[in-house]
Parts: structure tokens; C-alpha cells; sequence
């Protein structure tokens, strides 16, 4: 039980954080909330450290957990709005490589956590540098010139597109912005406005393709793979840094195809080949295969599951979301699909392993499997491509749909 606080805790304070993501990103600007969020970064590692009992590790993780819920929704919309339209696909995909190189590190960093005593305070600092880098060096970034543009604030939104893409395109970028915003819209949007008819249907196709990566399986296949490597006589460190690579190298070639391909035919062929490796997993449950062959295919399906997510389920949701929203909602959205994200994990991680044992893995993962197909079935009906397209042309495209 307190195990399962320590994660669910954290899990819980990032749904709080992406809650509140969109309203701070748009009252404080995109720059300053990266800073805000290293804020309980720091803070929660900290507390984690230097505890002497369970409370001061679930609020120290709480904190964290704040922080990592504010952290990507505002980096979606800042690779977003920062990026030219035809690298923005890879721009956008280069923040699921970092996640994979951070698990990579942080899975290095403990590998000696079993041997030395008190090992696991030192990995608690270790979790403060980077946000402390975030939080300095967001100093010398560019603001989003999308969100000054926003809050009617031109001449800076030119000397930001100056800085970012030179002089000769910021006259042409400036009429793209003028195409979809007033530029005095500093008011308040109202939760209202994201469920109006002119806004509901892409704010549910957010919330509903990342309802169904979190429904795939995927954070249990991670929080199960320890096991299966046990059961494999792998161990589970080099078991885990075997997921790590699988994640990474499946993200670096979602990079390099994301601007090729599309968003869309990545999340169909990566929704398809979840279904086929849960598939591989299920077999494996059965009772017509010896048990060498269940333990191969059972790694196999489950390295094959990693690969195939990170081609596309993983990488794309956040990036095409922070695409399609319109530029005056697309913060306050960002935090409500995320928000989606946050609960459907929760619970995910909370219940998988009483399901596994109800239910057995034959059928669990075959209900997972199922989901896998029927995001595939609504990716082909529902999601719009958005490649070598400005955030403008994409917005007027959508707006007869809404």
C-alpha cells in the first residue's frame, strides 16, 4: 500500500498540475511557466531526499508530481508555436526522445540504489539538477511569439520572430498570425468555450486519443516488464534498460518520419502494431504454447508493444493536439486532454495488477489489444493531417468543422 501511495501520489499531483497548465501558460507566458514548473521539481526531490518517514515522501512526491503535470502540456505548445511548420513534426518528437533518455539516466543513476544503503536519497538529489537547468536556461529562450501576438502585444512578438526564424520572415509570419487572432485577446477563456459547438469536437478528439494511448496498456506494460524479465531469468535492471532502448530508438525514428509520413498514418501504423503485439502477448498466455515458447514471445511482444508505441501513439497525441487546438484555446485544452491523460493512468496503474490477477493476463490483454484496434478505427475516422501545415492554415481548415 505505501508503495502504491508513492506512485499514485505523484500521479495525482500531476493531474492537479495539468489541470492548472493552460491557465498558467497563458497568464504568465510559456517561458515563465517552464520556470514555475521546475519550481516543485526542485522542491519535491528535495523533500524526498532528506525525509525521515512516509508523509514527507508523499508530499516531496506530490510536489514532483505537480510540476510534472504542468511540464508537458506547456513544452507541447512551445515546440509547437516555436517551430517552422516543416521541422515542426521532428521538433515535436525530439521531447519524447528526452523522456526516453531521462528514464535511460535515471535508470543508470539507480542501478546501485540495491548495493549501497541510502543510495535512493542521493538519485532524489540527482532529480534536482535537471529542473534547476530548466529553470535557468528557459532564462535565454525565446518566448512563444504566438502568446504575445495573444495578449496584443506585437512589437514583441516580431523581435521574438526575428529571433527565432530572421528577419526576411517575420513580415509573412506576422500576416499568419493575423489570419487567425485579433491580437487583443487578453481576456480570460472560460472553460465554457471549450465545450461550445464551435470548440467541442476537437477538444473530444484530444481527450479521446489520449484516453485511449493511456487504455492500450502501455504504463502497465511498463509497470509489468520487471516481471516478465524475472520470469524470463533476465535480470531486471538490464531488463528495463532493454524497454529504455526499445522507447528510444523507436522515438528517434518517429523524429526522422514524423515530417515524412504525417502524424496521421504514424498513429495508425503504431495503434496497429500495439494490437498485433498485445495479440503476441495473449498467445503467449495460452495454454497451446510450451512454456519456453510462452516466455519468448511473452518478451518479445512486449519489446515489439514498446517499439510500436513509441513510433507513434507516444510521440504524436501531444504534438498534433497542441496543432488542431485554435491558438485562443489551445493552452486550456492542452490542460483538459492532459488532465484525461493523468486520470486514465491513475487508474490504469491502480487496478492493473487486481485485473491481472482476476482476470488473468489472456483476457486483459486482449481487452487491452482491443482498444489498440478501435484507436485505429478512430484515428482513420477522425484525425486530420497536419504536416508542412502553419498552425494557422491548419485552425482555418478546422473551423468550418466546428
Amino acid at each position: 500500500m505505501a508503495e502504491g501511495l508513492v506512485v499514485s501520489t505523484c500521479l495525482g499531483g500531476a493531474f492537479v498540475g495539468s489541470m492548472f497548465s493552460g491557465w498558467i501558460a497563458d497568464g504568465i507566458g510559456r517561458r515563465r511557466a517552464f520556470q514555475l514548473c521546475a519550481l516543485p521539481m526542485i522542491i519535491g526531490a528535495s523533500m524526498s531526499a532528506i525525509t525521515k518517514n512516509l508523509w514527507g515522501m508523499l508530499l516531496g512526491r506530490l510536489f514532483v508530481g505537480t510540476g510534472m503535470g504542468i511540464g508537458p502540456a506547456v513544452a507541447a505548445l512551445y515546440v509547437s508555436e516555436v517551430s517552422p511548420a516543416y521541422v515542426r513534426g521532428a521538433y515535436g518528437s525530439s521531447t519524447q526522445i528526452a523522456a526516453c533518455l531521462g528514464i535511460l539516466v535515471a535508470l543508470f543513476v539507480g542501478l546501485p540504489a540495491k548495493e549501497i544503503l541510502g543510495w535512493w536519497r542521493i538519485c532524489f538529489w540527482v532529480a534536482t539538477i535537471p529542473a534547476a537547468f530548466l529553470a535557468l536556461f528557459m532564462e535565454f529562450c525565446a518566448e512563444s511569439p504566438h502568446w504575445l501576438f495573444k495578449r496584443g502585444r506585437g512589437a514583441e512578438a516580431e523581435a521574438e520572430l526575428e529571433r527565432l526564424f530572421g528577419g526576411l520572415h517575420v513580415k509573412y509570419s506576422m500576416a499568419e498570425l493575423s489570419k487567425s487572432e485579433r491580437g487583443d485577446e487578453a481576456d480570460a477563456v472560460k472553460f465554457s468555450e471549450l465545450i461550445s459547438p464551435r470548440n467541442f469536437g476537437v477538444v473530444f478528439i484530444g481527450s479521446t486519443l489520449f484516453a485511449l494511448q493511456q487504455l492500450s496498456g502501455i504504463n502497465a506494460v511498463f509497470y509489468f516488464s520487471s516481471t516478465v524479465f524475472k520470469n524470463a531469468g533476465v535480470p531486471s535492471d538490464s531488463g528495463n534498460i532493454c524497454v529504455g532502448i526499445a522507447n528510444l530508438s523507436g522515438s528517434i525514428i518517429a523524429m526522422i518520419l514524423m515530417d515524412k509520413l504525417g502524424r496521421r498514418v504514424l498513429l495508425l501504423g503504431s495503434f496497429l502494431g500495439m494490437a498485433i503485439a498485445m495479440g503476441v502477448q495473449a498467445i503467449a498466455a495460452t495454454s497451446f504454447v510450451s512454456s519456453s515458447g510462452a516466455l519468448s514471445l511473452s518478451l518479445g511482444g512486449m519489446l515489439l508493444f514498446v517499439l510500436t508505441f513509441s513510433l507513434g501513439a507516444g510521440p504524436v497525441p501531444s504534438l498534433l493536439l497542441s496543432e488542431i487546438f485554435p491558438n485562443r484555446i489551445r493552452a486550456k485544452a492542452m490542460a483538459v486532454c492532459m488532465a484525461v491523460h493523468w486520470v486514465i493512468n491513475f487508474f490504469v496503474g491502480l487496478l492493473f495488477l487486481r485485473l491481472l490477477e482476476q482476470l488473468g493476463p489472456l483476457i486483459l490483454y486482449t481487452i487491452f489489444g482491443s482498444f489498440c484496434f478501435l484507436a485505429v478505427i478512430y484515428v482513420k475516422r477522425n484525425v486530420m493531417e497536419t504536416k508542412g501545415k502553419t498552425l494557422q492554415e491548419i485552425e482555418m481548415a478546422l473551423l468550418p468543422q466546428q
